[in-house]
């Protein structure tokens, strides 16, 4: 059995693509209460309390925990509060180069044993207008997600170009998940529907 520790529709919907059938258990861990100085240590240290609290509730199956930020000039931003924190973001965002760092921890419930490991992403962004942001903005959407966009949404618009994984921009690193796996000793085909 896979769980997903994560209520995010595209990190459901891309472990659906690649052959999984995961269960959804939301971790409920309180984002906030969790710091570290460095954005990928943060990413790392949310995607393992969130794998941990789903997993000490059950006696089998590999949790996979996962958290994503946006690191830009040192500093990381998750979610946007409000809009106004999302239109500053953007104006902040355009036409710069961020890293996107998804923290990935996978534990098997069964022995209690993890692997954990941060992917990076390159992400440049493009110079939305005025408008372009107030709209995006008025969609709702970067309100939902780290870093104030999607990749494969309506903020795909405004991204130039990434270098990396485009999965782990979405939440998710399908060969970095299929690492961790065998580093637990299973082999992710074998999960397969």
């Amino acid at each position: 059995m896979i769980v997903l520790a994560s209520a995010s529709p595209a990190r459901l919907a891309l472990l659906r693509s690649a052959g999984l059938d995961p269960k959804v258990i939301v971790s409920g861990v309180d984002e906030e209460a969790v710091t570290a100085i460095l954005p990928s240590d943060l990413a790392l240290k949310l995607a393992v309390a969130k794998a941990t609290a789903v997993a000490e509730g059950l006696t089998e199956g590999l949790v996979i925990g996962c958290d994503s930020i946006l690191e830009l000039d040192g500093r990381p931003y998750g979610k946007p509060a409000d809009g106004e924190e999302a239109l500053a973001r953007w104006r902040m965002m355009r036409g710069r180069t961020g890293r996107l760092l998804t923290g990935h921890c996978v534990i098997d419930a069964a022995t209690g044993r993890r692997a954990a490991e941060v992917g990076s992403t390159v992400v440049r962004f493009g110079t939305p207008s005025e408008q372009e942001i107030a709209a995006y903005v008025a969609t709702g959407e970067p309100l939902k997600v780290a870093g104030a966009f999607t990749l494969d949404g309506q903020g795909g618009w405004f991204v130039e170009s990434i270098e990396g994984d485009h999965g782990n921009v979405l939440g998710i690193s399908l060969p970095l998940v299929r690492s961790l796996f065998d580093e637990l000793g299973y082999a992710v085909t074998d999960f397969w529907r």
